[in-house]
């Protein structure tokens, strides 16, 4: 039966099954691959029943709860068990995403790492976070929040909000270099532009902004925001 496991689901299992009974059916019992299973049962029975000794359904069931959707359908998306093993040989001797692994060789989408976060990685995901979409520093302190980053993970690292300061306060830094280093240096014709307006609480603002072309694309960026 080896020889028709050809599904490129197999490759998240154990290459070797054991041969069990599971409610009087006789099952090839599969064990995750994962080196932390994150389903409530590490063991998968594929049934030998002829109605479902070719089914792979519990097996893929059970591959998107521990590994994720993503990483399931990229390695759909290989099409061939040897090389979605090989990809996958590869990604445990790397820190990178699973499905980037899958993506080398079919055509999936790439979107979340079944590793977790190195400290480094999650300082910088926490600040993009906290920047793009305005959360306050506090909001690492919330329960609610810690609970929902935790829960199946209790190690993940989550940084202080004086940390959080810090690290938003040095990229800022970083970043106005950068913006400098690169308006200085561009080639082409800058085209700056201002604009100004009362807010509801009578305090008037101007705004600089920037327009080029970066690489055949329009870019805009904010410069300064001046309250007069």
């Amino acid at each position: 039966l080896c020889k028709e496991w050809d599904s490129p689901i197999y490759v998240f299992f154990k290459p070797l099954p054991s041969i069990e009974y599971v409610d009087a059916r006789k099952a090839h019992v599969f064990k995750c691959g994962a080196r932390q299973c994150h389903s409530q049962h590490r063991l998968v029975p594929q049934f030998l029943d002829k109605s479902a000794a070719k089914s792979t359904s519990n097996l893929r069931r059970h591959a998107k709860v521990c590994w994720g959707v993503e990483a399931v359908a990229a390695a759909d998306a290989t099409q061939d068990v040897n090389t979605a093993c090989n990809a996958l040989a590869n990604h445990k001797k790397i820190d990178g995403s699973i499905t980037a692994m899958f993506r080398h060789i079919g055509k999936g989408t790439v979107t979340y790492s079944h590793c977790q976060h190195m400290r480094a990685e999650a300082h910088a995901e926490f600040v993009r976070w906290i920047c793009e979409n305005n959360q306050p520093f506090q909001i690492v302190n919330d329960r609610e929040f810690c609970c929902l980053m935790k829960t199946g993970r209790p190690e993940y690292y989550i940084p202080s909000a004086e940390t959080l300061s810090c690290d938003v306060k040095n990229v800022f830094v970083r970043v106005r270099k950068h913006i400098s280093t690169m308006l200085k240096e561009y080639n082409g014709k800058l085209s700056f532009a201002t604009n100004a307006w009362t807010s509801p609480n009578h305090k008037a603002y101007v705004t600089i902004t920037v327009h080029l072309e970066n690489h055949g694309q329009p870019l805009s960026m904010l410069l300064d925001l001046v309250d007069v």
